[in-house]
């Protein structure tokens, strides 16, 4: 008996289960099993829709000032039309100043509220030094500034460029030190307090292969804010980051995924069976830069759907096993001697 279920266990994981369990473990067997261990669909998603509306009271943001970098597309467009409605004067800022202005068009007409559009380049400091004077002109200082701005692609890092590499971490690293200091700056003189957040990756905490320029230029940015959390909280100052999982946008998934094969591997290592939303990331956003949250500072919140703890586990790839595959492993396991 115990050979016949030896060997209808093997043919079920395709492996010889004659070697050692905690050898067959570590070996991480299930993730290339049959059809039978692998997921099939995400049923939990039913238990976590996502819900866009507003969590905020309207009116939380009346009267205050708020400037997006990356404002005109993806997550920097959610964000600015949630603080929209909630009563903030938006200034959003990029390089298109065609996309920017198409964007501040739609979401004052939704919100009712004005928003203004800027063009600037945030590698560049003179361009960023002009746009705050434009803030400045038609909003003034802002009560809340989020960098948003960033760039990436995926690409074996023996075939990066110099360029390609300072690219990415012009816009993203220094392009955040830049707008930041330039606004810190002029905060600090008028006596004004603010809160400023960063959108940064889960990976910038592990780094990863593929998307190198991005996790260390991520990194950098959350080591700038929990560094200025410190230092300039004492002028008023607060600083928070957010780390959003994936969330289909147009611009990140089609330079990460433009074939679409990578987004169904993505939904099944995230626990709760989806993609999350421009609206989610926009909720927490709103709350981080609020007064409600005044007593959070130098706070990285990660924000994936539990992708990173569920990738994060050595044993967690045991979810894919059924019920009838677990009765057949703990027979195994009640017949095992010795350590």
């Amino acid at each position: 008996m115990a050979s016949t279920l030896l060997c209808r266990v093997s043919s079920i994981f395709k492996t010889d289960l004659t070697l050692p369990l905690k050898s067959l473990v570590y070996r991480r067997l299930f993730s290339t099993g049959t059809r039978a261990l692998s997921e099939t669909g995400p049923p939990q998603a039913k238990f976590f829709p996502a819900n866009e509306g507003s969590m905020l009271l309207p009116g939380t943001y009346k009267g205050k000032v708020a400037f997006i970098t990356g404002g005109g597309t993806g997550l920097g467009k959610g964000m600015t039309t949630t603080l929209s409605a909630l009563g903030a004067e938006c200034v959003i800022a990029s390089r298109k100043l065609d996309v920017l202005k198409k964007t501040a068009e739609e979401i004052t007409a939704q919100t009712g509220n004005k928003v203004h559009a800027v063009q600037c380049d945030v590698r560049d400091p003179k361009s960023i030094e002009a746009a705050v004077d434009q803030l400045v002109e038609v909003a003034g200082l802002p009560d809340v500034v989020i960098n948003n701005a960033a760039g990436n692609f995926i690409s074996p890092s023996e075939k990066l460029s110099a360029n390609a590499w300072r690219t990415i971490t012009d816009i993203v690293l220094n392009g955040t030190a830049f707008v930041t200091l330039e606004l810190g700056k002029r905060l600090i003189l008028a006596e004004k307090g603010a809160a400023f957040l960063a959108i940064t990756t889960i990976y910038a905490e592990t780094g990863s292969g593929f998307v190198v320029p991005s996790a260390a230029a991520k990194s950098g940015v959350e080591t700038l804010c929990t560094s200025l959390a410190a230092e300039w909280g004492r002028y008023g100052l607060r600083f928070n980051v957010i780390q959003p999982g994936p969330i289909r946008t147009k611009g990140a998934f089609s330079r990460l995924d433009p074939t679409g094969m990578f987004e169904k591997a993505m939904i099944g290592r995230i626990p709760v069976g989806r993609l999350g939303t421009p609206g989610e990331i926009a909720n927490l956003a709103a709350y981080l830069c609020s007064d409600y949250a005044s007593w959070v500072s130098g706070a990285i919140i990660r924000m994936d759907g539990g992708e990173y703890v569920s990738m994060a586990g050595e044993f967690n790839d045991l979810r894919r096993v059924t019920k009838e595959q677990w009765a057949m492993m703990e027979t195994m396991i009640r017949g095992t001697k010795g350590s």
